[in-house]
């Protein structure tokens, strides 16, 4: 990892920070700004986002990490065969999306009752519709559009591109926010290598989608920051006076300047919760962000009220994200709308169910309504005990991992063999979750580095939330965490940057510089550290890459990778 472009320089942080008080120039400022050269230098440095130019090397080296998860996430995606654990809703759901726009009920021949939205099985549908579906208990056998392979792979596909898909886009986001293409990789393989996130990678459930649309929804406010820093940047550069009141101390309003990531950020959250309402707590979380980093850029330039002026300027562009999420989620009810096979979609077949309406237009929308209505109430009453429940505080102890397949058949070359994919996290990896939240939160209040609050505000939006649910026993489960993964995988990537570059120490007193060759031995020494940790969570994840998968080994085999028995079995 080179320390030229760790996460955690000096300057870096700092200039995420936005510590510059609005309207009182530093003497860097001064200075600059009586020889009449624009900007001041301390602006632009606090303004400097990454580099846009296309960088062949950094996109190199995402695309080996990427190509490494693909291969992970495809080999061996039709094994175990038929369905297992909730792909036995899951994967007939999506394919009566894809038949009848609606999920049907094939044995009864009529609606399903489903209390998740229908985007996520949109998505295993179009899989099934390319690949081919079968089902042995309905009798269907349909062949693939594109080309007919095992019915396992057409159900699976979605989620082993959704879960690449997320790979790459960590490794992205990673970079640009620690500004370290060593870092970006380091992220994107942690993720790439955790047991966790493969499960859910290679099987047909929904938090998959969840975790693509809600990373994708943060990487854009994440642009969409750089993108407002660039704005003003320029604007000063032209002799912008941001302490002039109303639109002349504000940079260009025209619509090459609307806030477009923001705006995609809204579509992408709306997908998120057309996946599972659980989306929904990102909502606010990245909302206060934006209007957190909307002021801290605008006293970076040196405007008179931040606040006042955030908040004027950006509400209108947030209320208007809110709605492009609104129109999105409704949008991928589409099938439901505009046929009359869903469940609850004409009040004439639920005569007895108060509240549906067929009244034109409007009707639909109503019973929509109602129908949402319904779902909640099955969600909040969702109480009933499961083998493999958990509570939000077993999660990041990997304190009851969920098995998703068991099987003790098969010839493994002794008297007892065992084939089990269990969702769990690559232990060294979760195991280091919460250290490094406390670490993170330690230089996050040390050095007022946007990034750590970033992080720390998505991992509560994940997480926080599940307590609450956990006072009234409601029946949760260890993949609720999913949206939440990339950034405690973040938050692991940000100790790793502060160990490899830590920040550097004062000028002594007599004025020289600080003694390059201690700096450059410390980030040795942190290089080898961070190094040597991305290896070991390799290895162990090579180790337990068995029960992962499903693949057959002996029952002693198995038995030894049961590490806390008494939970994990």
């Amino acid at each position: 990892m080179t320390s030229a472009s760790t996460a955690q320089s000096a300057d870096a942080g700092r200039a995420g920070s936005d510590r510059t008080a609005a309207g009182q120039p530093t003497t860097d400022q001064a200075a600059e700004a009586a020889t009449g050269g624009g900007a001041p230098a301390v602006v632009r440095r606090r303004l400097a986002t990454v580099d846009a130019r296309l960088d062949g090397h950094a996109w190199l080296a995402t695309a080996v990490v990427v190509a490494i998860a693909a291969i992970l996430r495809l080999v061996g995606l039709s094994g175990p065969k038929g369905k297992i654990f909730d792909e036995i809703y899951y994967a007939r759901d999506a394919y009566g999306l894809i038949d009848k726009g609606v999920e049907w009920n094939y044995k009864d021949n009529g609606p399903s009752y489903v209390v998740h939205p229908p985007l996520g099985k949109w998505l295993i549908g179009f899989g099934e519709w390319a690949f081919g579906y079968q089902d042995a208990e309905t009798k269907i056998s349909v062949p693939g559009h594109l080309t007919t392979t095992a019915p396992e792979f057409g159900w699976r596909i979605a989620a082993a591109v959704a879960g690449t898909l997320s790979v790459l886009l960590l490794v992205r986001i990673a970079r640009r926010m620690f500004r370290s293409t060593a870092l970006g990789c380091a992220a994107g393989l942690l993720l790439a290598l955790d047991g966790f996130h493969l499960v859910l990678s290679r099987t047909a459930l929904l938090d998959i989608f969840l975790l693509l649309f809600v990373l994708a929804a943060f990487g854009a406010l994440v642009l969409d920051r750089d993108a407002r820093r660039r704005r003003w940047a320029r604007a000063l550069e032209a002799g912008l006076d941001p302490s002039t009141p109303g639109r002349a101390g504000r940079p260009p309003s025209g619509w090459r300047n609307w806030p477009w990531w923001r705006l995609a950020a809204g579509v992408l959250l709306g997908c998120a919760c057309a996946v599972k309402w659980s989306g929904v707590y990102f909502v606010p979380a990245f909302a206060l962000l934006v209007i957190f980093w909307e002021v801290g850029v605008r006293r970076s330039a040196g405007v008179r009220h931040p606040w006042r002026d955030a908040l004027l300027d950006e509400l209108p562009w947030l209320l208007l994200a809110g709605v492009l999420m609104v129109a999105t989620y409704v949008a991928t009810w589409s099938g439901w709308l505009f046929t009359d096979d869903g469940y609850y979609r004409l009040a004439s077949r639920y005569p007895n169910t108060p509240g549906l309406s067929d009244t034109p237009v409007i009707g639909p929308l109503i019973n929509l309504w109602e129908y949402h209505k319904a779902a909640y109430g099955f969600h909040t009453q969702l109480d009933e005990p499961h083998k493999y429940q958990s509570w939000p505080w077993q999660w990041l102890l990997l304190g009851r991992p969920v098995a998703f397949y068991w099987s003790g058949d098969g010839n493994c070359g002794a008297p007892q063999c065992a084939s089990e994919i269990l969702l769990l996290g690559t232990p060294l990896l979760w195991w280091s979750f919460l250290p490094a939240l406390a670490a993170l939160a330690w230089f996050g209040l040390a050095r007022r580095d946007w990034r750590a609050g970033a992080i720390l505000l998505s991992v509560a939006a994940g997480l926080l939330p599940w307590f609450w649910f956990a006072l009234d026993g409601r029946t949760m489960f260890s993949f609720y965490a999913a949206p939440a993964l990339p950034f405690l995988v973040l938050a692991v990537t940000y100790v790793l940057g502060a160990i490899v570059s830590p920040a550097p120490a004062a000028a002594p007193s007599s004025g020289a510089p600080p003694g390059g060759s201690d700096v450059a031995d410390r980030r040795l020494v942190g290089g080898i550290i961070a190094g040597a940790y991305v290896l070991l969570v390799g290895l162990c994840f090579a180790y337990f890459y068995p029960v992962f998968v499903g693949r057959l080994i002996t029952y002693a085999d198995w038995s030894a990778r049961m590490w806390l028995d008494g939970r994990w079995i």
